[in-house]
Parts: C-alpha cells; sequence; structure tokens
C-alpha cells in the first residue's frame, strides 16, 4: 500500500499542472478538443452525413451539425447495440450507460467508449484524488480504501455483443486491476443487481476495512450509512470507520442531506467534495471546499457548447462555446463526446460563476421544472428555498418532490410539496412560510404570479410517513445504484403515486 501510495501521489502532481494549463487557456484547449473529435470521427457513418472532413472550426461545427436530444441519436445508437460499427464513433463500443430515466419513463441507453472511460470517466476519478490531495497534502486517503456502491449491468437483450448497466457498474467492471486494492466492497458484491440483498452484502464486507473514503448519491450513501449503523448499534459512522476524510458526493445537491451528514459523521476533519459525472461523461470538480461551485474540466475529450435558457425555445437559438459565455447566466449545456455524443443535449442548466478558470453551478434540468403558471420554477431554486426553510425551522429533509395543483373553477393553480422528513420542522406551516417567501426572493417570475395570490396561491406542504420514497423507488426498479428522486415536475403524477403509497403506511402503522 505504501508503494501505491506514493505512485498515486506522483501522478496527482503531474496531473495538475495539465490542470492549471487548461483553466488559463481554456478556448485553446477546447478547440484542440473538437478538432481531435472530429478528426477520428470522419470516416463514421454520422461523420460522412454532416461532413466532418469539411470541419475547419467551431463555426464550421456549428453549420454542419445540428443540435439533438436523445431522440435524435437513438436510430444510431440503436444500430450500435444490435452490434454495427462505426457509427457514430470509429471504435468498438460495447458498453452502454442505462439512463435513470430522471427527464422521462423510458430508458436511455448512453454509448460508452474505450476512450471515454479512459481519457474522462477514468481521468475524472483520478483528477478528484489529485486534487483532493493538493488541497490537503497532510490527507490519509491511500492508507485505506474508498467505499463505493455500484449498480448492475447485464447483457443485452438486442446484441451479444453489447452489455448495459449503471454508469456505476460500467465504471466497476472496467477499472484497472490495482483500483481493487483501494475500493470496497469488492466487485463481486458491488454488482449484484437486487439492490436490499447488497446492502448486506456490503455491511458485511465494509465493517472490517479501513473505510476512509466514500463515493456516490448522498441519497443511497445515507441509506447504507444507517443501515451499517442499525447493524452495528453504533451512535455515527466514525465509531465504525476512524479514519474517514472524505465524501465525494454528486447526482443529486448535497444541501438537503448536509446536516444529516454531518451528525453521521462528526468531525471537523471530515471532507466534502462535489462533482459532476454523468452517464454522458465525467464533467466537473469541486477544486475549492470553501465555494460551492465546481472546475468545468476542459482536456476530457468533451467539447462544450451553451445555450440560453430563455432560447431553449427559438427556432434559431444563440449557442455559445467555452469563450462567449457569461457569468451569472443559466445555459442549456450542449456536449460532443469521445463516445460519439454530437452536440447532444444533455439536458442540465448551468450557470457559470467565473471564466478563467471556467466555474459552474449546476441550476436544474431542461426538462425538470415547474412551468405550469409561468413561474419557470427550477431545482436551484427549489434547493435554496428548501435549504433556508430546515435551517430556521430545525428540519432535516430525507427526500422531496415537488409538482402543480391545477386551477379549478373554484380554485387558483398552486405547488404541492411532498417531504419525507428525517426531523419534522418545529412548525410545519412556518416551513412552508419560509419555503415560500424564499421561492419569491430567489425567483422572480414566481414572485410575481404570487403577488396577492392572483395565479399562485400558497404552496400546500405535506410531510410523508418515513419509507415513502424508498417504497417509491423500489416500486418503479431504481433502487440504488445512480437513480436519483424527481425533484420537479409539470405533471402531478409523481405527486399522486407518492401519496398513494404514504397513506397505505399510515393505515399499516
Amino acid at each position: 500500500m505504501p508503494l501505491l501510495s506514493s505512485l498515486l501521489n506522483w501522478v496527482s502532481s503531474h496531473r495538475l499542472h495539465s490542470i492549471e494549463l487548461f483553466r488559463k487557456y481554456p478556448a485553446e484547449t477546447q478547440y484542440d478538443t473538437l478538432h481531435t473529435i472530429i478528426s477520428k470521427a470522419r470516416e463514421t457513418v454520422y461523420g460522412k452525413k454532416y461532413d466532418f472532413d469539411k470541419i475547419k472550426s467551431i463555426k464550421d461545427f456549428q453549420q454542419n451539425v445540428p443540435v439533438v436530444d436523445y431522440e435524435g441519436l437513438k436510430p444510431y445508437i440503436d444500430r450500435q447495440r444490435a452490434g454495427e460499427n462505426n457509427v457514430l464513433w470509429p471504435t468498438d463500443i460495447r458498453w452502454f450507460a442505462k439512463s435513470s430515466g430522471t427527464t422521462q419513463d423510458k430508458s436511455k441507453f448512453v454509448p460508452v467508449s474505450m476512450e471515454a472511460l479512459e481519457e474522462c470517466h477514468f481521468r475524472g476519478g483520478r483528477d478528484v484524488l489529485s486534487i483532493y490531495s493538493n488541497l490537503y497534502p497532510d490527507h490519509r486517503l491511500f492508507s485505506g480504501k474508498g467505499l463505493t456502491i455500484g449498480g448492475s449491468h447485464q447483457i443485452d437483450n438486442v446484441s451479444m455483443k453489447s452489455f448495459y448497466g449503471d454508469l456505476s457498474a460500467i465504471l466497476i467492471e472496467n477499472q484497472p486491476w490495482w483500483v481493487e486494492f483501494i475500493r470496497t466492497p469488492s466487485q463481486k458484491v458491488a454488482l449484484i443487481p437486487d439492490w436490499e440483498e447488497k446492502l448486506d452484502k456490503i455491511t458485511n464486507e465494509t465493517l472490517k476495512e479501513n473505510v476512509t473514503s466514500i463515493a456516490g448519491v448522498p441519497s443511497w450513501n445515507l441509506v447504507v450509512i444507517k443501515h451499517l449503523l442499525n447493524y452495528t448499534g453504533k451512535s455515527n459512522l466514525l465509531e465504525i470507520w476512524p479514519n474517514l476524510e472524505l465524501f465525494i458526493h454528486g447526482g443529486v445537491s448535497f444541501s438537503p442531506y448536509k446536516e444529516q451528514f454531518k451528525q453521521l459523521i462528526p468531525s471537523e476533519k471530515m471532507h466534502y467534495l462535489e462533482v459532476y459525472n454523468a452517464s454522458e461523461g465525467f464533467f466537473a470538480i469541486q477544486d475549492n471546499p470553501e465555494t460551492d461551485d465546481m472546475l468545468l474540466m476542459l482536456d476530457y475529450g468533451v467539447f462544450y457548447e451553451f445555450i440560453p435558457v430563455e432560447e431553449l425555445e427559438k427556432p434559431n437559438p444563440n449557442v455559445f462555446s467555452i469563450e462567449e459565455v457569461e457569468v451569472g447566466k443559466n445555459y442549456a449545456m450542449i456536449i460532443s463526446t469521445n463516445s460519439g455524443l454530437w452536440r447532444y443535449m444533455i439536458g442540465d442548466t448551468v450557470m457559470f460563476t467565473s471564466v478563467i478558470p471556467h466555474k459552474i453551478k449546476i441550476t436544474g434540468r431542461t426538462r425538470l421544472f415547474i412551468n405550469v403558471f409561468g413561474e419557470e420554477l427550477i431545482i436551484d431554486n427549489a434547493e435554496k428555498a428548501i435549504k433556508k426553510a430546515t435551517e430556521e425551522t430545525g428540519a432535516l429533509i430525507k427526500e422531496y418532490t415537488a409538482g402543480p395543483i391545477f386551477m379549478g373553477k373554484e380554485r387558483k393553480g398552486a405547488h404541492e410539496w411532498l417531504i419525507e422528513f428525517e426531523v419534522m420542522p418545529s412548525n410545519l406551516d412556518e416551513f412552508a412560510q419560509i419555503l415560500d417567501k424564499t421561492l419569491c426572493e430567489v425567483n422572480s417570475d414566481y414572485e410575481a404570479k404570487r403577488y396577492k395570490g392572483v395565479t399562485l396561491d400558497f404552496p400546500t406542504v405535506r410531510a410523508v410517513e418515513k419509507g415513502t420514497f424508498f417504497q417509491w423507488m423500489r416500486e418503479r426498479g431504481k433502487l440504488g445504484g445512480q437513480n436519483k428522486v424527481p425533484r420537479l415536475s409539470n405533471k402531478r403524477d409523481y405527486i399522486e403515486q407518492l401519496w398513494k403509497i404514504h397513506l397505505d403506511l399510515s393505515r399499516r402503522g
């Protein structure tokens, strides 16, 4: 282990120099990235269709190649899943990351090339360690193991030549051999498809390990932590793993979970770093723990473009490259990658907090919002309001979602919030008032619709039984892995399904 630790520290120090280069020269780095991936894909089906061999500049690229969503690439992805080569990317695509489907019910199968694994996903993981080592030179991270919770994969039923599963499972399956020495649980346990069986096996395997770091989605890690504590009878995680020092989190906002983690890991020496990784790629890393933004990683084989959110519905919206973006504006992110996703609208919205270096905050989803009444409520608004309400009422939240209450003959429109509290607020009405007031402060459209209750009535906030969201995710087959609770919706489907489960649990006891 000391030899491996020394090697990792040496790699980290060299990598920091490369990171500093793209921080200083973002436009040049991104142009090189585009040139590289375009050159590799010239002879693909997609490259020939859109004349990649004639593309000499970013402007050429934007004129030749259309912006698409998943449906735009699906026919090509289906051909790849059936075993056809050289469709979107020149090298064989054997792995497909199955989307958790937070924006729509149907599954998405995102191609993952070997280049993307090596140059994007694995490089991202190594860079997190490099950045952490630079921030905390006296760390003892490599003296123990990192706990990572994988999903599962299986043979694709379209073709025996391709496989699909959670991205986390694909990464575990393809990780370098030496990673097994610094992570837990074993690969065999990490890839168990049944979440509840895996939870028991994780507990049994990891209790005897010296775990120094944890990585993954906050909500599912909380499930694991509480299972460990219940099993052992311990009051906090440091009684099990006294050398724990880092939680690398992503997938959902950390705000609703932060206080719970602080209570379960009561140490001033515990550190938290956010990452922005998705099935489509690894995009950003928090490089300053004092701020809540992340450094956009520009040399991972991903070319970035950005569309102002207010222009998304226009037939010809402005599309900006990295040197054209502005601080404080909300953009939909477009990516072109070394897996053959070309000008792909990933569905996330981001805001730049600085340029050179380019740092971002995730503000929401292009489709995951509430805009039934013209209020344009995005996840960033919701997270700020939830955070304020929990802080001022002493509440702790486990999960939440919100949707519309549609206008009727005798009623105005409103929002309904279903919240599963770990600790109930001192006063639920006060919680709702703070939530509403904060939404007005952070969203002028919401404030305008709430003015004197002309369009929007005061929100309905309901507390649901503990276990409601877990049961809902179980019924949808979305336990564990990278599955996330959708926070906002323009429909009432989620609200009604969850409320029914709440009522069932209430009746039982």
